[in-house]
């Protein structure tokens, strides 16, 4: 199965955690309660854009080098990649490891802003983007930008992912920073070009609230 579309599909925790034969904290909205349930179609147009809270600093939920504003009813959970582990491949990507995957489903869509750090600090961010693209299977048609990121440069890429999964290409589109730690990148995938378009507003307050520490 192609891993673009295990990603898109399948929190990344929750493969872990049934790997290695445990359930996935509530956090992952992988319980079947409430928090993990699918919101009306209709939810996606009035939470999808809406300013809620901040993920990445002390004591949130992902703890990162930067810090920014999370659409209303996303849902964050930390990723933890046991190096050489069997379901590495899903979380490792170019130069970068997954560390934090917001889900889209409590907002009503099916997909996930996911953030990647790795490499060392001063590396080019955007050589760690080039390579997080190059080591996608079935990219192309990449068009590449220089943008903001609240106040910080950032290279942004759009690309769409095909494969004998999927019935079309779909759009994928990313960004990466340099922060005192290495490259970061904000990644947002989802089930299809459509779901992607739908969950673009929350992909864009993250990039434009960006701040680091």
């Amino acid at each position: 199965m192609m891993r673009g579309a295990i990603r898109a599909l399948v929190p990344v925790v929750l493969a872990m955690a049934a790997l290695a034969g445990c359930s996935s904290s509530p956090g992952g909205g992988t319980d079947g309660g409430k928090n993990g349930d699918t919101a009306p179609p209709e939810a996606a147009e009035t939470t999808g854009a809406g300013k809620g809270r901040t993920l990445g600093g002390p004591g949130s939920a992902c703890e990162l080098p930067v810090t920014f504003a999370l659409a209303a009813d996303w849902k964050p959970q930390a990723v933890t990649v046991e190096p050489g582990s069997d379901l590495a491949a899903l979380a490792e990507q170019g130069t970068v490891t997954m560390v934090c995957e917001i889900d889209a489903k409590p907002a009503g869509n099916i997909g996930y802003i996911r953030v990647w750090r790795g490499g060392t600090p001063g590396e080019d961010p955007a050589a760690a983007l080039r390579a997080f693209v190059t080591d996608e299977p079935g990219a192309g048609k990449a068009v590449w930008t220089q943008v903001k990121a609240g106040a910080l440069a950032a290279t942004e890429v759009a690309y769409t992912v095909d494969g004998e999964l999927l019935d079309e290409p779909k759009k994928e589109r990313a960004f990466a920073v340099a922060t005192p730690d290495g490259p970061l990148v904000v990644h947002l995938g989802g089930l299809d070009s459509d779901e992607h378009e739908a969950m673009l507003p929350a992909y864009e307050l993250a990039r434009r609230t960006l701040k680091l520490g």
